[in-house]
């Protein structure tokens, strides 16, 4: 296991990150809300790319894995000017990018950002805008008078310990929303869901779908998968929905 290499960002924030040279397009992974550069799904891509001899590019968002911050200090504009880092100082040329979850989200702003540099695009249990459909839309006046008054929320998890929201990540997030306007992705993109995924339904999938513009969109529902859509079958579909974009299917 090759050692972790830190990207200092403009913001002064210090960034982990394993990147593997080959040839392009470079595979960029974005992964999820409090999850980091050694989950299944990234460390697995990172090894189909190198058998194929492609570039690789795995990185923790700032408050994430061995990244400096700590996550309660961090938001979705944070994490996309890490994403926007990462990609501008470690990558050059043409970009596919895998998004998982928040990271589906990112992939998104990347794309609005810099929809230059994207070749194609695959998401896995996207989540645009959840901070206001997911976690604002169903809080409680309590919970609400909490995000006032004290600061932050406390949210059950299925997969880790709670998250701590903040004010500051739901009133960022307002200002980075992708489903308010018009969201064109002028690459192949391929949208994966699983139905049994209990963090993002298939009804988020459906509405990026029907919201989103471009010439080459797919969406993938899986019976049964779950929200980590990583044992065997659903890492391979990962895999041909990469090739997929890339044309080399």
């Amino acid at each position: 296991m090759a050692a972790t290499t830190f990207l200092e960002t403009p913001q002064g924030r210090r960034l982990a990150y394993h990147k593997s040279e080959g040839t392009g397009p470079t595979v960029v992974f974005l992964g999820g809300l409090k999850s980091d550069m050694e989950g299944t799904k990234a460390v697995h891509l990172e090894d189909w790319a190198r058998a194929r001899g492609q570039a690789y590019l795995r990185f923790d968002y700032s408050g994430h894995g061995e990244s400096s911050g700590r996550f309660e200090e961090g938001c979705i504009g944070d994490w996309h000017e890490d994403t926007v880092a990462a990609v501008s100082e470690l990558t050059e040329g043409p970009l596919i990018v895998v998004g998982s979850s928040m990271g589906g989200w990112q992939a998104l702003l990347l794309a609005k950002a810099m929809p230059e540099r994207i070749a194609g695009m695959v998401t896995i249990a996207a989540a645009p805008d959840f901070t206001e459909d997911g976690y604002w839309a169903s809080f409680t006046d309590a919970q609400k008078e909490a995000l006032e008054t004290v600061g932050h929320v406390e949210l059950p998890s299925d997969y880790m310990e709670p998250y701590i929201i903040t004010k500051r990540m739901i009133e960022d997030g307002r200002t980075r929303l992708v489903l308010r306007s018009p969201l064109n992705l002028p690459f192949p993109v391929r949208f994966l869901q699983g139905t049994a995924d209990t963090a993002v339904s298939v009804d988020t999938a459906v509405r990026l779908l029907d919201h989103a513009s471009g010439p080459d969109m797919r969406l993938l529902l899986v019976k049964d998968a779950d929200h980590r859509f990583s044992d065997g079958p659903c890492l391979g579909l990962i895999e041909d929905a990469v090739r997929d974009v890339m044309g080399t299917n």
